[in-house]
């Protein structure tokens, strides 16, 4: 089994057809807006769409054996050559829909992993779509191998020459997931370590989080100067970015771009990414960036809150960021989004509109997460000058003959660990 794990299977300009299950007729258009964007990004040509409104698949052909001949005529009629399913199928699912189809069936979770594999750039980004494809791939291997003979290796052969080529490629998968796994875990050290030095840095962290598409990178572009990639497309952020961004009074933060979410994303690139997506678990505040104009905003929303549940952030300071806010002409309806949203901005990335009221939200989320302290510290411990510079932000230090002068805002932690130095505030 070679270390390309073959998922890449979207050819350019392949004819493809849509099949959704969706039980809300009133979803329908926004899922099927949303599997075109992605059977786009991947490369394939939407050759048509096909429908069905049931409360839960088929446990055998997801759309039911009727409507199966009747997709498979369809595809003859649209000239499709792969079909796309809008959820993630079972190995039975997949064989019972090629024999029957007789043509290609993927799912949406192997669509996502095609993209993520087409977007990968950097060695991290690469390992961990890898492991996510493998992980995907070792339970359907079974469907590569149906028209192999199956030999039937007894004791004393089991492992040599009675061992079966699907028993031979399932152990390599596994050896490697092992290696990716192991070589991931040297990555996510790495970031801890890269977190550790940045933790040193007097500047809190945020992570910019959202749907993909929503314009976290010409956010982060917009506040801090810089040229990180930005695109239209789905998925166009996979390996993180942090820069440093300027706000009101003086304060600063390390604001990270991480990659974008959407419905239904699998778990098994949840888990792959775990260790770039630990820049969302560690940061001191999120921004979830939403875009306003999208018509299933809500959903989108709703989208993000999953995955940051199923990440263990709450509890989290959250600022929501309702971006693209140029695109809206009812400027009611962005009034009442900020006053039914607390913690919550309207702005534009693209024209730089609100950028100002979103540094002072910034700032004052920061400033509830400290503590104002002010300590006369012995000489002998000037380590909690340098620890307060880690933990908070430093206004002022002045050494004194009677000691080290210390005014500061820094973390609930750090403040116990003043208290025997701290004087009453305002007395100099």
């Amino acid at each position: 089994m070679p270390r390309n794990s073959g998922l890449h299977d979207i050819d350019t300009n392949e004819r493809a057809v849509l099949v959704l299950i969706e039980p809300e007729e009133a979803m329908r258009p926004y899922a099927l807006e949303e599997l075109t964007a992605l059977a786009e990004t991947a490369g394939a040509v939407v050759a048509g769409d096909f429908y069905q409104k049931r409360r839960r698949p088929d446990p055998s052909y997801y759309i039911g054996p009727g409507k199966t001949e009747e997709l498979h005529a369809g595809l003859q009629d649209m000239k499709g050559d792969l079909v796309i399913v809008d959820s993630e199928l079972s190995p039975a699912q997949v064989r019972n829909l090629e024999e029957a189809l007789k043509c290609r069936v993927i799912d949406r979770t192997q669509l996502i992993l095609d993209i993520f594999g087409q977007r990968a750039r950097t060695r991290e980004g690469r390992l961990q779509v890898e492991l996510a494809q493998l992980t995907y791939l070792l339970p359907r291997l079974g469907n590569l191998y149906t028209k192999f003979e199956r030999q039937q290796g007894g004791i004393g052969v089991r492992g040599g020459a009675g061992e079966t080529k699907l028993e031979t490629d399932r152990r390599k998968v596994r050896a490697t997931i092992s290696d990716l796994e192991a070589q991931i875990a040297e990555v996510r050290s790495q970031r801890q370590q890269q977190r550790a030095q940045r933790r040193k840095l007097p500047f809190p962290t945020a992570a910019l989080v959202g749907y993909t598409s929503a314009g976290k990178s010409t956010l982060l572009n917009r506040l801090s100067g810089s040229e990180v990639f930005a695109d239209p497309q789905l998925f166009a952020t996979l390996d993180p970015t942090t820069r440093r961004v300027a706000l009101d009074d003086g304060w600063a933060i390390l604001l990270t771009d991480t990659v974008g979410f959407i419905r239904n994303l699998p778990t098994d690139l949840i888990a792959a990414f775990q260790a770039t997506l630990e820049e969302t678990i560690e940061a001191d505040v999120l921004l979830h960036v939403v875009d306003t104009s999208h018509p299933h905003r809500e959903v989108q929303q709703l989208a993000v809150m999953q995955v940051l549940d199923t990440l263990g952030v709450e509890g989290k300071p959250i600022i929501t960021v309702f971006n693209k806010c140029d695109l809206v002409k009812d400027e009611v309806y962005l009034r009442l989004l900020e006053e039914d949203t607390p913690n919550s901005v309207c702005i534009s990335a693209e024209t730089g509109a609100g950028l100002h009221n979103l540094s002072k939200l910034v700032v004052e989320t920061l400033k509830g997460l400290l503590i104002d302290v002010q300590a006369l510290l012995p000489y002998n411990r000037n380590d909690l000058v340098a620890k307060c510079y880690e933990q908070g932000r430093v206004d002022v230090v002045d050494y004194r003959e009677e000691g080290i002068y210390l005014e500061a805002h820094v973390s609930h932690d750090m403040a116990s660990r003043l208290q025997p130095f701290q004087i009453e505030v305002g007395v100099v």
